[in-house]
């Protein structure tokens, strides 16, 4: 359903395991980094009137995952700590095409939103299926299956705005796109991408 075209090294759970309080303190800004996306989708785009519905409604949802991987770290006892750069967001974002017509540059958005969600939501599964916490387990099954949704929701609105065969032929270019980024990132201990 995710569509991506390359999985996830099967030995980033590991890593992820061990440093669970660096992995949770990058997703708490991760799901911050989603709520803004969807506030600036919703600024930039005031006049399109079921962008702006969905993008509410996600924000609000983004905003509540945030707060309860605030929860995560407290029980915990983690803090917040710093914030640092998601070099996948990044790199992905470069392929939103500028000064081109303003409907493709917000398909462009979409799409990467998209995509982004999607490997969220791949890595969500990793965590359930093989974390030893219980807990946790039972919390990155929930947030999966929310960001598979949210996946399937950003390409549904790329479709109210541009033909269909339009970004089904983008999702593939972009899809091809963030395998090569996943291929060539160093695989970090204290990141969620």
């Amino acid at each position: 359903m995710l569509k991506l075209k390359l999985p996830t090294d099967p030995r980033w759970v590991n890593i992820a395991e061990k440093n669970i309080e660096d992995i949770l303190v990058d997703h708490a800004y991760c799901e911050q980094k989603a709520a803004t996306s969807g506030i600036s989708l919703i600024v930039k785009y005031p006049d399109k009137t079921k962008l702006v519905e969905e993008m509410t409604a996600l924000v609000a949802e983004e905003w509540s995952h945030f707060e309860r991987v605030m929860e995560q770290l407290k029980k915990r006892g983690y803090g917040l700590g710093r914030n640092r750069p998601d070099e996948y967001v990044v790199e992905l974002s470069k392929h939103i095409r500028k000064g081109d017509k303003r409907e493709r540059q917000l398909m462009d958005h979409l799409l990467v939103n998209a995509l982004i969600e999607a490997r969220s939501c791949e890595r969500f599964k990793l965590l359930w299926k093989n974390i030893q916490d219980e807990g946790l387990q039972k919390f990155y099954y929930e947030l999966m299956v929310s960001e598979a949704g949210h996946f399937v929701s950003f390409v549904k609105l790329a479709k109210e705005y541009m033909p269909p065969e339009v970004v089904d032929t983008r999702l593939q270019e972009l899809l091809k796109i963030e395998a090569d980024i996943i291929a060539n990132l160093e695989h970090r201990p204290d990141r969620m991408h």
